[in-house]
Formats: C-alpha cells, sequence, structure tokens
C-alpha cells in the first residue's frame, strides 16, 4: 500500500473533509458534530459484518476502507461480526432471506474475522477490538428483550424505514424476524455505548435506517447525541450494485476469488470509473490521484490509472507478494516476460479457469488431453481452431505456441513435459487467442 498521508498534509481542514472528497460518506448525522468528533480526541467506533456468506465482498471492503482511515487517525475500531444478527440477516430489498444453519453461521463468523483482521491492523498501539452480538443477545429472554429494547421503539418510525416499506409494498411483504433487525442492531450500538464508550457507527447507505435505529435508542435511553454516517453503495459505469444478491460479487477470501482474478477485476475497470475508484479503494494521497485521472485521459493506452488501482487495491487485500504473483503470471501468460514455469499451481488454475467449458455431464471442467496426444489435436479441443487444416496453417506461418514457444512442426506430440505442473498445456495462436488443456 502506498505512503498514506495525513489528511492535513493532503490539504484538507479535517480528516471527514478527506471523506467526502473520496466519495466515501453519503449520509451522516449533524456534519458540523460529526467533524470535530473525528477531529478531536480519539473516539471508539465500530462497524458491524454478518456472516451471510462465507466470505466479505468489494461493497464490505468500502466499510473496511473508512475503518482504516478513522484507524490510522487513531480513532479505535470495533468489528461486530454479527453472530446474532447473521442468524437473521437485515433486510434485503425483495425477498425474505433463507436462515443459515446456526453452526454455519458460526464458521463464517470465523472467517470474517480472518478477513477483517488482515486488512486492519490487530495489534500495536490501536488495534481493531473484534465482538459479536451473539455474547450479549443470546442470554436475553423474550420478556427482557420487549420490556428493555422493544419499548423504546414506536411503530411508526420502523415502518418508515426506506427496507422496511418498499418491503411492506411488494408482494412477499416481510416477516417479523427481519422486521425486528432494526430493533436488534439498535441495541448492539447501545450496548457497545455502555461498554466501550462508542459513539460513531458506520455502514453502508442501505444500512441507514438500521444505522439510525441506535442512534434514537441511545438518546432515548442515555440522553447522548452519537454519531453515524453511511458510504455509497458501489456501481459499475452502468450503475450496477456489486454484492452476492446481484450475484455478482467480488469476493475478497481469496479462496473464493483468487488473488488473479480480484487483480484482473480492478486493472479491467473503464476509464470512466477511475477518478471515483482511485478516491475510494486506494489512500494514495490526492496530488497522485489527480495526476493519474489526467493520464488515464491523455494518454488511456497506458493504462496507468488502472494499473495503480489494481495494485493499490490487491495488495491492501491480498499483500504485495500475491499481487506480483498475479501480475507476473498475467504477463507470463501471454509471453510478454516471466516464466509459466514459475507459476505455483494454484495460481495457474485460477488462472486458467476461464477456460473450462462445460462437460457431457453439465459441469465445467478443463478441455482434456494426454501425453502423445497431436498438438493440432490438443489446440482444436482447447477452441483454437475449427479443423486440423486450419491448424497447420497457423503453424506453417508461425503463429502457434506451446507454452510460449513457437510450434514449427505440424506433427507435434504432447509430451510429459509440456503439461505445467504436471497438469496443463497452454496453446496459443498469435498474440491474443489463448487456449488450455489439462492432462488426461
Amino acid at each position: 500500500m502506498a505512503h498514506v498521508t495525513n489528511f492535513k498534509e493532503a490539504g484538507f481542514d479535517t480528516l471527514l473533509d478527506e471523506l467526502e472528497w473520496r466519495g466515501l460518506v453519503s449520509q451522516s448525522t449533524d456534519r458540523e458534530r460529526l467533524a470535530q468528533a473525528l477531529n478531536g480526541e480519539p473516539i471508539t467506533y465500530y462497524c458491524g459484518f454478518d456472516p451471510t456468506a462465507a466470505s466479505l465482498h468489494i461493497g464490505n471492503l468500502v466499510q473496511l476502507i473508512n475503518m482504516r482511515h478513522l484507524q490510522l487517525a487513531g480513532h479505535h475500531p470495533i468489528a461486530l461480526v454479527g453472530g446474532a444478527t447473521g442468524l437473521i440477516g437485515d433486510p434485503r430489498q425483495s425477498g425474505e432471506r433463507t436462515l443459515n444453519p446456526k453452526d454455519v453461521v458460526a464458521q463464517w463468523a470465523e472467517r470474517l474475522k480472518r478477513q477483517i483482521g488482515g486488512i486492519l491492523d490487530t495489534d500495536g498501539d490501536n488495534p481493531v477490538r473484534f465482538v459479536s452480538n451473539y455474547d450479549w443477545t443470546a442470554s436475553m429472554s423474550v420478556i427482557d428483550f420487549l420490556r428493555d429494547v422493544g419499548k423504546n421503539f414506536r411503530l411508526g418510525t420502523m415502518l418508515a424505514k426506506d427496507t422496511v416499506a418498499r418491503r411492506l409494498n411488494s408482494e412477499e411483504g416481510i416477516s417479523f424476524t427481519e422486521f425486528s433487525y432494526q430493533v436488534l442492531q439498535g441495541n448492539d450500538f447501545l450496548h457497545l455505548y455502555d461498554e466501550y464508550g462508542c459513539t460513531l457507527e458506520l455502514g453502508g447507505s442501505d444500512q441507514w435506517g438500521n444505522l439510525t435505529s441506535g442512534l434514537d435508542l441511545i438518546h432515548k435511553m442515555r440522553g447522548e447525541d452519537v454519531n453515524v454516517f453511511t458510504s455509497p453503495i458501489i456501481t459499475d459505469a452502468q450503475g450496477k450494485k456489486f454484492g452476492k444478491s446481484e450475484g455478482n460479487a467480488v469476493w475478497i477470501d481469496a479462496t473464493m476469488l483468487s488473488p488473479y482474478k480480484f487483480y484482473q477485476f480492478w486493472i479491467n475497470r473503464p476509464d470512466v470509473e477511475m477518478e471515483s475508484l482511485l478516491k475510494a479503494f486506494t489512500f494514495l494521497p490526492k496530488a497522485e490521484i489527480e495526476r493519474l485521472v489526467e493520464e488515464s485521459k491523455t494518454n488511456p493506452g497506458a493504462r496507468e490509472a488502472q494499473k495503480a488501482l489494481a495494485w493499490e487495491v490487491t495488495s491492501f487485500v491480498h499483500g504485495e507478494e500475491a499481487t506480483q504473483a498475479a501480475i507476473d503470471a498475467s504477463s507470463a501468460l501471454f509471453g510478454r516476460g516471466g516464466s509459466l514455469e514459475d507459476i505455483d499451481a494454484d495460481t495457474l488454475e485460477s488462472v486458467l479457469d476461464g477456460f473450462k467449458v462445460t462437460g457431457d455431464g453439465g459441469e465445467h471442467a478443463f478441455p482434456q488431453a494426454a501425453p502423445g496426444d497431436r498438438l493440432i489435436d490438443a489446440a482444436q479441443t482447447a477452441g483454437l481452431f475449427k479443423t486440423a487444416s486450419e491448424a497447420r496453417r497457423a503453424i506453417k506461418s508461425g503463429g502457434v505456441y506451446l507454452n510460449n514457444t513457437r510450434v514449427e512442426d505440424e506433427e507435434l506430440t504432447l509430451d510429459d513435459d509440456d503439461f505445467l505442473q504436471g497438469r496443463f498445456a497452454l496453446i496459443r495462436r498469435g498474440k491474443k487467442a489463448l487456449g488450455a488443456v489439462e492432462r488426461r
């Protein structure tokens, strides 16, 4: 990650000014009060992450970046992994959630803690504190919950929340379980206020109603004014949201989306998105971001902004070593430098995942070949040529490569050494058409 400058060094009067310039603030409580809180003595703040999947995605990453900005400024972070609320799930824009088994939610909660711990400091002078709302919710009886917490909520206010109102007007409606989520989240903020002096909650803009539930509860029960602010929902240039409910989640867990694919997602973003993504997803100084944005306009072919973005975000999430491996693999794959033999097995498989095809059983698998097979047959299996004669003509003209080595023999057969990591042979037609076969 690039050197992080203090907001004053970057020319901002307050930390909130910088967060707003980066597009990381969508809604907030009283702005002046929030700005003063962030510029004063260190405060304790929290953000909640429900284990409704085995991994966080880039929508959650925005919250972690906000948490990181505040942690670097000296404020004290709490990451709440919702062991209780994760069993329910916050109301979606449409449709009731499927409730997951308790043991699965517990496993996912542990995975989320590891992911968050890889991004926020977990040791040193200002480590993140992990909490689970299951610890203070599970022991609460229904009567206690209704008497001590529920009585402070007014039905009219709860019904007016955007997501609730939308669901009430839909065919699916909303269950009491999901309707009660805002009460549980409000109680979380109250507990953290009492236990740790937490006075700020962060979340996505679709969580505004839930965040203000805690704000109102603390004001009513403790007579104190606390703060909340949200960040905008991340969308592409067409306004489409990234997330698991949309089926296009960009996961931050390396076992669910490899660092290579994660890197490719960022480096393939269009020029029109560069300014907003560099501001929101990197810690690069203002002057450097402005230079990269200008460069993307005057020399778009160099894709310097995309390269900087992909490096910054991938190294922030997966570390510099994994990011460099992804860059090296991409270069080696198309013969632009680096050695294919140096790519480890996991990276190689993730790089080649896009070459899987649908087999007879309807499952996606790599095209198959075996030592002794003719290269021209393997190239057809990989989808690079329709006929053997077409493959021969391409070889004769010097346009076919096996593992980045030009093929000169039209009758060449594959041998054991041609399968990288003992598994894959890469066949390339020209500069860009690439295919792969897996050893049968």
